[in-house]
């Protein structure tokens, strides 16, 4: 018996479901006429008792979010008042000096684990010539 594929259903769509499922007349007939199986109906209604609607949202990773648009938004600082935004570049100057240590830590670390796995003949080191 081949496997069906796994169906996906918007919480939008459970919550409209799980209504109709308080009026219809044969939960059955409702999953046969949305052409889903009844069992999910029920799973769906008791998930909504005893959690709300935020239980009829899909599991797993949320969807990716458009980074554009994050990066375009203004800065919410006030950069009328000269004081606040010399002490905001200050500030901001610290955080890349701090960035730039933080880097060059991983780099010679990094470096520091590249040399040793040569020295020790792991595999992927090059041979020695000896």
């Amino acid at each position: 018996m081949p496997r069906r594929k796994r169906r996906s259903f918007t919480q939008a769509f459970k919550e409209s479901v799980v209504a109709r499922m308080a009026s219809a007349e044969s939960i059955r007939g409702l999953a046969a006429e949305l052409n889903v199986d009844s069992r999910i109906l029920y799973h769906w209604r008791d998930r909504f008792q005893t959690g709300g609607v935020e239980a009829l949202r899909r599991v797993g990773r949320p969807a990716r979010i458009d980074t554009a648009k994050i990066e375009a938004s203004p800065s919410p600082i006030d950069i009328t008042d000269p004081g606040e935004a010399q002490r905001r570049i200050g500030e901001l100057e610290r955080k890349i000096g701090q960035q730039q240590l933080d880097l060059d830590f991983f780099r010679a670390a990094l470096r520091y684990v590249r040399e040793r796995r040569l020295r020790k003949g792991v595999p992927g080191a090059t041979a020695s010539t000896r």
